[in-house]
């Protein structure tokens, strides 16, 4: 087990995709074809918070004063920040180019979605649904640094600070179960809009290419960025693995012959 490092880390918190799988009178929307087939949370850590910050407004300003952009009808939705998903192709490989000179690491799980294991597990509840990835996601990270600011992209009702506190404590007990060792650090957690908080904009890229890869088999973006993506946690590919899923990291990197398939 890795000690806690006397350092303070920064985690910005996103998802991609949507958690939903039934709509009106219990239609099950991704048989139709009408819901992503997956979830994805993730975040990026940093301890140079401030850097990024500043590149990624010096960036979204240049764009917005650029003559070249003047008439792409995206662009006045740059007054609230990057979004890979709204963003059209030009800016899409600036922030991209910039993002893979920025000092960060990124760690992302993605929840096949079933509506099986969704009711049986979670109760058909977004919220108990995030709440369990983002633990299963910290629970073997909260305890490596001594000072943790976390920062979650608030989502409706499923991200409340109750909610994400309770994740951050399911993690805890987690680490505490498998290891037997308390976790002493000083961990803040705080909700924001990511037009008020670049950082968040530069996890939403990181989901975003991480989607395109289990929704569409599109590799290109994620190994554009693929030295800063750590963690890959497919938490219910049963084909892989029926208890823990499939991790792909730099020892397991992630391929396409490596994904069983997805349904939906």
């Amino acid at each position: 087990m890795q000690e806690s490092e006397d350092k303070k880390m920064y985690f910005y918190f996103d998802e991609s995709g949507s958690p939903t799988i039934l709509g009106h009178h219990g239609k099950n929307l991704l048989e139709k074809g009408l819901a992503s087939k997956t979830f994805a949370v993730g975040y990026i850590q940093t301890e140079n918070p401030h850097e990024i910050f500043v590149n990624i407004e010096k960036l979204r300003n240049e764009i917005i004063q650029d003559e070249y952009f003047k008439e792409v009808p995206s662009i006045k939705n740059l007054k609230n920040g990057f979004h890979a998903n709204k963003d059209c192709h030009e800016v899409r490989e600036k922030v991209f180019k910039l993002l893979k000179k920025s000092d960060f690491e990124a760690y992302v799980i993605i929840a096949r979605k079933s509506e099986t294991v969704f009711r049986k597990k979670f109760n058909m509840s977004d919220k108990k649904l995030y709440k369990f990835l983002v633990a299963e996601l910290l629970k073997n990270r909260v305890h490596l640094y001594k000072n943790i600011d976390i920062y979650f992209s608030e989502m409706g009702n499923t991200i409340s600070a109750q909610n994400m506190r309770e994740a951050l404590n399911d993690a805890i007990n987690k680490f505490h179960y498998k290891w037997g060792k308390e976790n002493t650090n000083n961990i803040r957690i705080f909700l924001q809009q990511p037009s008020h908080l670049p950082l968040l904009q530069v996890a939403d890229y990181i989901l975003w290419a991480t989607f395109q890869v289990f929704e569409h088999n599109e590799f290109r973006y994620f190994n554009y960025l693929k030295e800063k993506i750590k963690l890959v946690h497919d938490i219910f590919d049963v084909d892989n693995n029926q208890f823990y899923g499939a991790y792909y990291n730099s020892s397991n990197p992630l391929e396409p012959k490596k994904l069983s398939p997805i349904s939906g």
